[in-house]
Order: C-alpha cells, then sequence, then structure tokens
C-alpha cells in the first residue's frame, strides 16, 4: 500500500496537474455552454411570441434544435480536452444523422410540411378548411400533423406532407361569405316574380346580408326551365344556417307564389291504327 508520502510525490503530482487544469476547463466549458445553449432557446421562444403571425410550436422546434446542436459542440469541445480524437467523432455524428434522416424521409418530409404551414398560415385553430380531401374543424396544428374535427364528431389526423402542395380551402378566411344556390321555374313563369319572392325571403331571414346585396340572377336556360342562380352573404358563423335553411323557405315561397319547380315528364302519345 501506498504510503502518504509516496502519493504525494512531486512527480506524481506535476503529472496530475495539466489533468485537474483539463478537468476544469472542461467543467468551464460544459457549464457555459450549457447556459448559453439554454440562453439562445429561450431568445428564439422569445421572437416567436413577438411574431404573432407565426405558430409559437415552430420557435420551439427551432429553440430545441439550435440547443441541441450547441451542446452537442460542447460535448465535443470537452472531450478534446480529455485528448479524445475530435474528428472521429464529428464524421460518427454525420453519418449517423444521414442515417437517421434517411430512415425517417417520411417524417422529415411532414415536419418540413408543417415549418411551411406555420410560416405560410394558410389556415389557423378554429377555421373550417378542406385539406387532403377532409373538410372540418382545425382543432391543432402541430409540427408534423394536422387534427382537424369532422361535423359528425369525428377526429381525423392528417399528416402535413399530404396537406402541403395540394389544394387547400379555408371556408373561415373571409369574415363574409356567400352562399350558391339554384332554382328552377318554368318557362311560362315570371322570372321578375320569382326574382321577387326570392328577395323577400332573403331579406326576412335574419342572418342574410343587405350589404353586400344578394345576388339573384337568371344563369342558364334548360330544356325544361329557367335557372336562377342566388347568391346570398352572411357571416361565416351563420354560413351553415343559411346553407340548409334558406333553400327549403324559397321553395315554400315559390310554391306558395303559384311558381312550382318543374320536373321533368314524359308526354306518350298512342294512336290507334
Amino acid at each position: 500500500m501506498e504510503t502518504i508520502t509516496e502519493f504525494l510525490n512531486p512527480e506524481r503530482l506535476q503529472g496530475m496537474i495539466p489533468l485537474g487544469m483539463n478537468i476544469l476547463k472542461a467543467l468551464v466549458v460544459l457549464i457555459v455552454g450549457l447556459w448559453i445553449a439554454k440562453k439562445i432557446k429561450q431568445l428564439i421562444i422569445k421572437m416567436g411570441a413577438k411574431s404573432p403571425q407565426l405558430d409559437d410550436t415552430l420557435f420551439k422546434f427551432f429553440g430545441s434544435i439550435a440547443r441541441y446542436v450547441i451542446m452537442a459542440f460542447v460535448f465535443i469541445a470537452v472531450l478534446g480536452f480529455f485528448g479524445v480524437e475530435t474528428t472521429s467523432i464529428v464524421a460518427m455524428l454525420g453519418a449517423a444523422s444521414l442515417a437517421v434522416g434517411l430512415a425517417l424521409q417520411g417524417a422529415m418530409s411532414n415536419m418540413a410540411a408543417g415549418v411551411m404551414l406555420m410560416i405560410f398560415r394558410p389556415y389557423k385553430m378554429g377555421d373550417f378548411v378542406e385539406a387532403a380531401g377532409v373538410f372540418g374543424n382545425v382543432e391543432e396544428v402541430e409540427l408534423f400533423t394536422t387534427i382537424l374535427q369532422t361535423f359528425d364528431n369525428q377526429q381525423i389526423i392528417i399528416p402535413n406532407g399530404k396537406i402541403w402542395g395540394e389544394k387547400i380551402i379555408n371556408h373561415s378566411h373571409h369574415p363574409v361569405r356567400g352562399v350558391d344556390m339554384k332554382f328552377n321555374v318554368a318557362y311560362e313563369d315570371d322570372v321578375q316574380k320569382a326574382r321577387e319572392v326570392i328577395q323577400g325571403v332573403l331579406a326576412a331571414h335574419p342572418h342574410v346580408k343587405s350589404d353586400p346585396a344578394p345576388f339573384i340572377e337568371v344563369e342558364s336556360l334548360s330544356e325544361r326551365s329557367v335557372e336562377i342562380l342566388v347568391r346570398p352573404f352572411t357571416d361565416g358563423a351563420h354560413y351553415f344556417d343559411v346553407t340548409y335553411s334558406v333553400p327549403e323557405q324559397i321553395k315554400a315561397a315559390l310554391g306558395k307564389a303559384g311558381l312550382a319547380t318543374p320536373y321533368p315528364q314524359t308526354r306518350i302519345i298512342m294512336s290507334k291504327d
């Protein structure tokens, strides 16, 4: 067993001084590096809070990425104080990142699409949208997926890669919406009278706006009838109420005014030989 004198041998102590200095330097670099990584993440998140037009989820993600990148360089620097060859470690990290990127190619595509959706914001939470062939209310926009709630109370999770690059219809973008509906009147009926009847129904409806005024015009002449295009305007919140209540009211009003909707008729003429 070594004695205290042998342990405190000047030659041994002289050899331990550089190791102690390296440990001290490594601790300082580690502490300062972790502090900087934390501050950088907080700074990026604060930048997101000052940009209300961009989603804060995006800045939280970028903040986490920046923190992990700084921590990776800090650990590599710490290993360098102990004589570890950092070049090979950097090469290994690069190869591992490439392998992970190839393995998660689909996920990375969804993430990139999520970043684009958060930057350009074609829709936000609470909007009614039609995306990837699905219509519903946007519950949440995440980095990899968008969550919609349908009218029959289903939750549908759509990968962002399926949405970005395809047609997106945002039914809530404008506060006032036009509602298109069509009605047919017979050729022998008075079109102007039909227009007045329709106008009366729209004027009496509580959710139909007078400004902009409803559009009521003849759109086409079919084989059996005159087709009238009707477009009342309403607030987005009442869009579906107008869509499903007005057609029934107009049909009833046209019938009461003696303007019945024409229907296909087949005339059979029989002759005696």
